[in-house]
């Protein structure tokens, strides 16, 4: 999972755009997540650490309705996906949304609103060294980047491939989405080095806590056999 370095530093790499907005709220995160959208500044951050913009883009319409409205699509997609994994594994949560069905609290229809609008034009232009780089034809607007993410979700939702590789971190108080692109859709954690290392320690604890007097558990391996991170 991607964490950059330097003034961005949270971003969490999910495999979909869509997915890492979710990843952005305490409701999609980690144990003890916190709100990473916290004002304009931190949305103007994720849109370039995410590379829905270029590193250099100007944003100077980005204000606290650009947060609203990012906030909402977000709330709107996790309940999206959620819907699609209670859906695939046999059971109806009825606190989530159903894709198409009654009761959604209209997040789909908003989620396709959204990506009728037209996303930023980009452009190729020389950068330093005559080497071709990307940029926009027009500073952005929120609506054009809203249906950049709101796109992505809709194309995820409607591909099989992708849908069935989407899954939820298994990871004890963890609950991030990510796609599972591993060899036999072997993966159980959004991060192995992080919540698969967390479990892997916690079964070492219990095995030793249980362990017969005298006898020693063997120590947590960096991935536990028959297991992806």
């Amino acid at each position: 999972m991607a964490a950059g370095r330097g003034a961005y530093v949270w971003r969490f790499d999910s495999g979909r755009i869509c997915l890492d907005l979710v990843a952005t709220g305490p409701a999609g995160g980690t144990p003890r997540a916190r709100e990473q959208l916290d004002g304009p500044g931190r949305l103007a951050d994720w849109l370039r650490a995410a590379r829905l913009v270029p590193p250099g883009t100007v944003l100077s319409a980005l204000d606290a309705g650009w947060l609203t409205r990012f906030r909402e699509l977000r709330a709107d997609v996790d309940r999206l996906m959620s819907a699609q994994l209670a859906m695939e594994g046999g059971h109806v949560d009825p606190s989530a949304a159903q894709p198409g069905r009654p009761g959604d609290g209209n997040a789909l229809d908003r989620v396709n609103s959204l990506a009728a609008e037209a996303p930023p034009g980009p452009r190729a232009v020389r950068g330093e060294g005559g080497a071709l780089v990307r940029t926009l034809s027009a500073e952005p607007g929120c609506a054009g980047l809203l249906a950049v993410v709101a796109r992505d979700a809709v194309d995820l939702l409607t591909d099989p491939v992708a849908r069935g590789a989407l899954r939820r971190c298994a990871g004890g108080a963890c609950h991030r989405l990510y796609l599972d692109t591993s060899r036999g859709g072997r993966r159980r954690w959004c991060s192995g080095e992080v919540c698969g290392n967390r479990e892997r320690v916690a079964r070492h604890r219990r095995r030793t806590a249980s362990a017969p007097s005298g006898t020693t558990a063997g120590a947590p391996s960096a991935t536990a056999a028959g297991e992806s991170p």
